[in-house]
């Protein structure tokens, strides 16, 4: 079967007369005549009763039609589903990103969705972690870029881990644990904390914090990291933060052990619902471009299984 064979029948359904037919269908009578008797003659029966002024369905017909109008209207989905994914013309595409994410590794994406698919219309959502993640299921955006302990054992969503990111402890170059090439959690004991209120990790630290029996006064909280970076370099706390958000001319930062302390940044989808050929774009290059100087994290992982 044909689809333009599909299409000559659905056409001559509508207009029950094989020369209106075939001017709708800009063909020649006679081929649009020829592909519907190939039809009936693969289909197994006749498919229109041929009366001198009254061209009607069979009840072959009349049974298959609904069938036929399906695979026709299938068929051009798909071929205006492919249309859009090559041309991406102004397509939207809401994107939520965490705010306490630093800007380094996401223009590379960003800047890669312009070059190679100018058609996405591309709207950036700023957001906390749990934020995203509420927005995203209820359709608010198509796509998140966020870390969250709990993203794993979550089954409502999809993620494709890109990349890994410690956490650092940040202090003024005159701190007493400034001389340290790293820093134990039992160091803090004692020391001014400036929190940061958006961070995801948060409850997972304090939980490390507690369980080594580490306590101190909070003495400023945030959201903004920039705020908190510049108390920690006029001496006035520590703040905990991830490695690509500790870069400020006044501080220093330092690895944390005992235990490390890592969160995992990913691209993250609801799982089984559609979705528009931009997210299919992003996602493509995505796991096309490095992070921290690797193949995305679900890239390697893809290949490993492999």
């Amino acid at each position: 079967m044909e689809m333009h064979q599909v299409r000559y029948f659905l056409a001559l359904c509508e207009e029950l007369n094989f020369t209106r037919a075939a001017e709708r269908c800009h063909v020649a009578q006679p081929s649009l005549t020829r592909a519907i008797k190939q039809l009936e003659e693969e289909l197994g029966g006749a498919l229109f009763r041929r009366e001198r002024q009254n061209t009607h369905l069979s009840e072959l017909g009349r049974t298959l039609k609904p069938y036929l109008e399906q695979i026709f209207r299938r068929a051009e989905d798909a071929k205006r589903e492919a249309h859009e994914f090559l041309r991406l013309q102004k397509t939207p595409l809401r994107l939520g990103l965490m705010c306490t994410i630093a800007p380094g590794y996401l223009l590379d994406l960003i800047a890669a969705v312009h070059m190679r698919h100018p058609g996405i219309e591309l709207q950036i959502i700023d957001a906390a972690a749990p934020q995203l993640q509420e927005q995203l299921v209820g359709g608010r955006i198509d796509v998140a870029i966020y870390a969250l302990p709990s993203l794993e054992t979550d089954q409502r969503l999809h993620h494709l881990a890109l990349y890994r990111e410690p956490f650092r402890i940040v202090l003024a170059p005159r701190h007493r644990l400034a001389g340290q090439t790293s820093v134990r959690v039992k160091d803090l004991d004692g020391e001014r904390y400036l929190a940061r209120v958006n961070c995801e990790m948060g409850p997972a630290a304090d939980a490390v914090f507690d369980a080594q029996g580490v306590t101190g006064p909070t003495v400023y909280e945030s959201e903004r990291d920039d705020w908190i970076l510049a108390m920690a370099a006029a001496d006035l706390g520590y703040a905990f933060m991830p490695a690509l958000s500790a870069e400020h001319p006044g501080v220093v930062a330092l690895p944390l052990v005992e235990p490390e302390i890592w969160r995992e940044v990913a691209l993250v989808t609801v799982r089984g619902r559609p979705h528009s050929p931009s997210v299919g774009a992003l996602v493509q290059e995505a796991m096309r471009l490095p992070w921290a100087g690797k193949p995305a994290i679900a890239v390697e992982q893809a290949r490993g299984a492999g």
